[in-house]
């Protein structure tokens, strides 16, 4: 009994002086908690359920990235899975009201994320980041898991479609502090200089969750009918999902809070901290945020549904392409968060952000010729811009504000950037392409949005930490 409470004693003085001066309580069987300032991780902490080895540099980034991979699979599913659910859910005599319906569903994901950015920012920035891992991966589980049980609008009429939606603003405000609340886990754990690397395997996790959920799709499409999936085995992806939100919550019940948790609290809320005196970081972060994230929906998302349907590529090569292509952003999201953490993190977005703007209309020039090859090369070039700034925004964003609450400044701007521009992109795409007649009018909606994002990685600072410089 002696040797155990004097393990848990040690165990307890390597977390701060809070814990320190708690610790010496424990050993005497009495609890008290006379610091004002402890937080309730640093509860957890003391009651036995943080009291556990600080995971491995790779465990760390698993366990932020297990989240994200739900996040795109789910994601990847539903865009697969477009033409079926609007059948099923959004009955039309017009095909292209029944896309639009369906990508509206898909968009009300996103205009949920930013009441869920506050909900789980403050629980971030007050009560310590393992609770907004946690809890995100759980929610977003369930939601998934619950769109696989639906009844359809043959069976229930519109509620069908009501319900749809409803699950889908859950999954959005369980992904408003998913995202962006695992990047400040994992950078916050991670040295300084390898803030860059460590935070691109988020981007890698989010990409593989999308090949993970394309390559579900396209196996779907091999295995059963057309009249098959419609019937019952589009349920399947989806009921799958529930299995990566149980990995995804075991694994991440044992994660730790980074170092200097314990001084987190403020007096006032987060939220108004965030807008009072970091307004111009929000700004900065939805800036960086917004051209990178529609070129993905557009070119990854709304490029499948545009090759079929306009270009008459067959599904089956659209998504061949579109996985082979996804598998080459993997590879370079790294690579760039490395090289970010040795040369700065500035000049490498400016480089993606002047790409994004000028090749733009020359790479949708070559997707636009409907051919494997071209295709394939366009979606390459923009797989390459995407992946390269993908590899640096997580630390770069993440490190613009300031740790009491980082969470919540990241979080909410975010989340209102991918809310008004993000999820509403294919919709955008497909409404400008009827509206316009002009098949290149979405890339040129891309290219003002990527020249909003070039101004922004002017006017940022550079936030790559100076070796002699403390962490924060």
């Amino acid at each position: 009994m002696l040797t155990r409470l004097s393990c848990e004693c040690f165990h307890l003085t390597c977390h701060s002086k809070i814990a320190t001066e708690i610790a010496v309580t424990v050993c005497d069987d009495k609890l008290s908690l006379r610091e004002p300032k402890a937080t309730i991780s640093t509860i957890w902490a003391i009651r036995g359920r943080g009291m556990t080895p600080k995971p491995s540099y790779r465990r760390t980034i698993v366990m932020g990235a297990a989240g994200n991979l739900l996040e795109w699979y789910d994601f990847a599913i539903y865009g697969y899975m477009v033409p079926i659910i609007g059948a099923l859910f959004f009955p039309s005599d017009d095909p292209v009201a029944t896309i639009i319906a369906t990508f509206s569903a898909f968009a009300a994901g996103y205009f949920s994320r930013p009441l869920g950015a506050i909900v789980f920012g403050h629980l971030g920035d007050r009560y310590g980041r393992k609770l907004v891992l946690t809890w995100s991966v759980g929610l977003m589980g369930t939601a998934t898991f619950c769109i696989g049980l639906l009844p359809t609008f043959e069976q229930i009429g519109y509620y069908a479609a009501i319900m749809l939606v409803v699950l889908r603003l859950l999954q959005g405000m369980s992904v408003g502090g998913e995202y962006t609340g695992s990047i400040t886990f994992v950078m916050e754990h991670a040295k300084p200089n390898q803030r860059g690397i460590a935070t691109s395997w988020l981007s890698v996790g989010g990409t593989v969750g999308f090949l993970v959920g394309s390559g579900v799709g396209t196996i779907m499409t091999l295995m059963f009918t057309a009249d098959q999936l419609s019937a019952w085995a589009w349920r399947i992806p989806f009921l799958a999902g529930a299995i990566i939100a149980i990995f995804g919550y075991l694994i991440r019940r044992d994660a730790t809070e980074p170092p200097g948790s314990e001084s987190l609290i403020t007096r006032e809320p987060p939220l108004m901290l965030a807008v009072k005196h970091h307004w111009r970081a929000m700004l900065q972060v939805m800036g960086m945020a917004l051209a990178v994230n529609s070129g993905f929906y557009m070119m990854f998302v709304y490029a499948n549904s545009y090759l079929t349907e306009h270009m008459h590529v067959s599904a089956s090569q659209a998504m061949e392409l579109n996985t082979l292509n996804l598998f080459i952003m993997c590879l370079v999201s790294p690579f760039a968060g490395w090289l970010s953490d040795r040369v700065g993190r500035k000049p490498l977005l400016l480089s993606g952000a002047l790409a994004l703007v000028f090749l733009s209309w020359p790479l949708f020039w070559l997707m636009h010729q409907a051919t494997g090859l071209t295709v394939f090369l366009g979606q390459l070039g923009f797989a390459v811009i995407i992946g390269w700034i993908w590899g640096i925004n997580p630390a770069a964003m993440a490190e613009l504000a300031p740790r009491q609450v980082r969470v919540t400044t990241f979080s909410v701007a975010y989340s209102v950037c991918l809310a008004i521009f993000g999820g509403t992109t294919p919709v955008m795409a497909e409404y400008l392409l009827q509206r316009t007649g002009d098949d290149f009018s979405p890339v040129w909606y891309l290219i003002i949005l990527a020249t909003v994002s070039l101004i922004t990685a002017l006017k940022i600072p550079e936030t790559r930490p100076r070796p002699s410089s403390a962490p924060n």
